[in-house]
């Protein structure tokens, strides 16, 4: 029943990890929910591997917004519809536009508007208000018509007792003093957990909603395999084609490393050939292969390290330059028949060139299938006392002094009690999302 649920990756708003908030669905009685923190999807998979593990069925959504005004909430029906959420958000974002008002028409997705701005008419099959508790005094005399297009609305974002916590994200978050927010800035004090059967004893009289609510809940299903290897499958369009393109290549740099009569090397690189096909990881050879033959072609000079090393396949490449003969270097370490998850390649570039690398991967593998590898930065340590001393109002030297001195006695006072104590509840807390520092993506499908 709950369609709206936000975890703390609503960056500085929800305060919920997911394994609290599978918690507490269990708590109160809840065996579905839909995720739909603000702006963002990075938790989805993360709660929905820990819902299946506690036979919790976890929905995909999102919850957008400009700036603090609730626009929607899209619901997927499916791994397309998460597909287009993704898609209009990742728009947004690249262009640095306001998101649209009302939401555009978006397949396999239902809307939820909520019921005190909505000024949306003529609904859409797909869309539907969301009626919270505090709206039910408004809609007794809507008609059937109008009722059909309501569902239940409950909003969570922290429990009870962390109400004072959010108001403290939302303050981090405005950079102003925690006594400087004004309520458009903050969510209700109502967005908590509630038991189920109190949920559907409040709206009783509203028999309607709660079907509707179940129904558009039974509409949606997300199906993920966690164990499949979603790298880019093939490099020349079929696994036979890049078998035997891997294969010239590694007989090519072979007689270039060893000469035509070198057994012992002969025999290593046939046994690495054999595996990495069997293992389905010709293509990861080959588009690694790539982008150092450009880098080679432009004159950039680059590194392979790391367990890759150890492959003589590698070495005959020009992925790296350790031959792992002469070394006694074992190929096992790097990639092995029990091994399930793809082999790992360290290369390092000159960050002169590494520019010019990233345009090259983009454009030959195209943007919809490429990303750099994203990061989510947490509140840590210092960094958590800076942020609570800025919105206590506190001047810059006590701050200074908070942080390196703690024992010190002029830091004892109530102000600094409260700081110290919401400093345990914060720290690790996701805080905003980065760019790691040079991980690159290459994925068989889209991202999104």
């Amino acid at each position: 029943m709950l369609l709206n649920v936000h975890s703390y990756y609503s960056l500085r708003y929800g305060t919920l990890s997911p394994d609290d908030l599978i918690k507490a669905l269990s708590l109160h009685g809840y065996d579905t929910a839909v995720l739909t923190d603000i702006n963002n999807s990075s938790g989805f998979f993360e709660l929905l591997e820990k819902g299946k593990a506690a036979n919790i069925q976890i929905k995909a959504g999102l919850e957008f917004r400009n700036g603090d005004q609730l626009l929607y909430i899209g619901i997927a029906q499916n791994e397309q519809g998460f597909r287009a959420l993704n898609e209009l958000l990742s728009e947004h974002n690249k262009q640095k536009t306001p998101l649209p008002f009302p939401a555009p028409e978006l397949e396999n997705v239902f809307i939820v508007y909520p019921f005190q701005s909505c000024s949306v008419k003529d609904l859409k099959s797909y869309e539907y208000i969301g009626i919270r508790q505090e709206d039910l005094s408004k809609i007794p005399f809507s008609s059937a018509a109008t009722q059909s297009r309501y569902v239940i609305l409950q909003t969570v974002s922290f429990r009870s007792r962390e109400y004072a916590l959010h108001c403290q994200l939302r303050a981090i978050d405005h950079n102003i003093l925690l006594s400087q927010l004004s309520p458009e800035m903050l969510g209700a004090p109502t967005e908590t957990f509630i038991p189920k059967a109190a949920l559907l004893q409040a709206f009783q009289d509203f028999p309607i909603l709660i079907a509707n609510t179940e129904k558009l809940l039974a509409q949606c299903n997300f199906n993920f395999n966690f164990k499949e290897i979603r790298n880019k499958k093939s490099f020349t369009g079929t696994a036979y084609d890049d078998k035997l393109l891997l294969h010239r290549f590694a007989m090519e740099g072979l007689e270039r490393r060893y000469g035509l009569h070198h057994k012992a090397a002969h025999e290593r690189l046939l046994k690495e050939l054999q595996i990495i096909d069997q293992l389905q990881f010709s293509a990861y050879f080959l588009i690694t292969d790539d982008i150092c033959r450009y880098a080679r072609s432009r004159q950039f000079q680059y590194v392979g390290r790391g367990s890759g090393a150890n492959s003589i396949v590698a070495y005959c490449l020009g992925i790296t330059d350790v031959c792992p003969i002469e070394l006694d270097l074992y190929f096992e370490r790097f990639l092995n028949p029990k091994r399930q998850s793809p082999p790992d390649f360290d290369i390092d570039f000159s960050w002169q060139n590494r520019d010019d690398i990233y345009q090259y991967i983009f454009h030959r593998y195209q943007h919809k299938n490429t990303a750099l590898m994203g990061a989510m930065g947490t509140f840590r340590s210092r960094s958590i006392l800076r942020e609570l001393g800025k919105i206590y109002g506190l001047p810059k030297g006590d701050i200074d002094r908070l942080v390196h001195e703690p024992q010190n006695i002029l830091n004892k006072n109530k102000v600094t009690k409260t700081i110290y104590d919401i400093y345990n509840q914060l720290e690790n807390f996701p805080n905003q999302r980065t760019i790691h520092a040079s991980g690159v993506l290459i994925s068989e499908q889209p991202m999104t």
